[in-house]
């Protein structure tokens, strides 16, 4: 539960930032946004707020890096458009503008209050104008989320195309479904509760795609155990039955959500979580060959990499004692734009005339290549994680999370068969 901001808290600030979808959010049910282009924030659960200030150090390249907390406000603008502001915590205004927002601020009006009484009377204002001039309006949109939701659920696989005008990540803002449906119930959630609340902690985190043009991404739930050990009956039941009844019980890994980029046809594929529930292990495999291919070809050059960078993080996890990552996920990212490179007996001056258009076979000594071969490997999601350092946790484990290794294993394990089946 993100806890309350008090009023007293922002008497003092500096300019805003607005906030916007983070478009390669692809799983999750917590609204991820994006701060600026290499930082994005998310609401903040105290749990997984402890487990980045005491983060060990070796799995510090394992997950996001951790750059603090903002205040945030559900705020309307000039045009009457309802949007989420940030703004730095009390005397923390160094942190905020350290982080190069100048991209990001807010279009309309600066938005400043000299008091806590005034922000109070604002907020009141607007809440009671929402109330008595939109009532009728609000429940029209919140019907047609709750169409759009569930027209998301049954659509599972979902392809856009992509303009061939202008650059390609330039056109990738306006089609993942996934991260606008979680924005919009963040802003439906917050709306709701702005009369008694308005001012909200989030955590600013690295954002993971910032270094690739079109980031190919897929969200993994790992461990064969997903609920906490503070869940309720109900949830625990829950969560029991949506891993018997997917991968997660049988190799400790699911899809949670995916997004790649297919150059052989110009479109984007999205597959969310309703669809990775479904899979058996063979269609799980085969949902990872989709992952690694491009619609012209499979990018074998990624496996050693990532199959590295997994085991790496295998051996770590083995060695750290009493973590449980529950609901955790593991994000595996590479880029999937590509890009023309010479041969290496050609002028690189030659490059600059080719098109991007042309093909392998007319290219001749040239030929398309990907952008760097790197691949990202990373955990997300700690707000279920428990370890007998916190203290407060009435639940305290021994060992290694034996759930998660166990899926990392599985995970390897079929990476490998994917790759050598594909070279044969």
């Amino acid at each position: 539960m993100s806890p309350a901001f008090g009023a007293m808290e922002v008497e003092h600030y500096s300019k805003g930032v607005l906030l916007e979808p983070f478009v390669h959010q692809v799983g999750g049910h917590s609204c991820v946004l994006r701060f600026n282009d290499k930082t994005i924030c998310k609401p903040l659960i105290q749990r997984e707020h402890q487990f980045y200030e005491t983060l060990p150090t070796e799995m510090r390249k394992f997950t996001p890096q951790y750059e603090g907390v903002v205040s945030v406000s559900f705020e309307e603008d000039e045009d009457g458009n309802l949007c989420l502001i940030a703004y730095p915590l009390n005397g923390d205004h160094d942190n905020l503008e350290n982080l190069d927002n100048s991209d990001c601020e807010p279009k309309s009006k600066l938005l400043r209050w000299t008091n806590k009484k005034t922000m109070l009377l604002e907020n009141e204002k607007i809440s009671k104008e929402w109330v008595r001039q939109h009532r009728k309006e609000e429940k029209m949109k919140n019907h047609k989320l709750e169409e759009e939701f569930e027209w998301l659920k049954k659509s599972e696989v979902l392809y856009y195309t992509v303009e061939k005008k202008g650059n390609v990540s330039s056109q990738f803002k306006h089609h993942n479904p996934w991260s606008m449906k979680c924005h919009q119930q963040q802003l439906q959630r917050m709306k709701e509760n702005a009369k008694h609340r308005n001012q909200y902690k989030f955590i600013l985190l690295e954002n993971l795609t910032s270094r690739y043009e079109v980031p190919c991404v897929l969200d993994l739930k790992m461990g064969t155990r997903q609920h906490g050990d503070d869940a309720s009956e109900e949830k625990k039941a829950n969560q029991i039955r949506k891993c018997q009844q997917s991968t997660s019980a049988v190799i400790g890994v699911r899809v949670c959500g995916m997004q790649v980029y297919q150059a052989g046809t110009g479109q984007l594929m999205f597959m969310n979580k309703y669809h990775g529930r479904k899979l058996s292990v063979q269609g799980f495999k085969e949902a990872l060959y989709q992952f690694f291919h491009n619609g012209k070809y499979l990018r074998r050059e990624l496996f050693e990499s990532v199959i590295k960078k997994l085991t790496e993080l295998k051996s770590v996890l083995e060695k750290q004692e009493s973590y449980r990552f529950y609901s955790s996920s593991l994000l595996i990212i590479y880029d999937g734009k590509e890009r023309q490179e010479v041969a290496v007996d050609s002028d690189p001056e030659d490059l600059e005339d080719l098109s991007e258009e042309s093909s392998d076979e007319s290219a001749g000594a040239y030929a398309y290549k990907p952008t760097g071969s790197t691949v990202d490997v990373r955990m997300i999601d700690f707000a279920h994680t428990t370890c007998k350092y916190y203290g407060e946790d009435s639940v305290v484990h021994e060992g290694q999370d034996t759930g998660y290794v166990f899926g990392l294993q599985n995970l390897i394990d079929i990476i490998k068969e994917i790759r050598d089946e594909s070279s044969e």
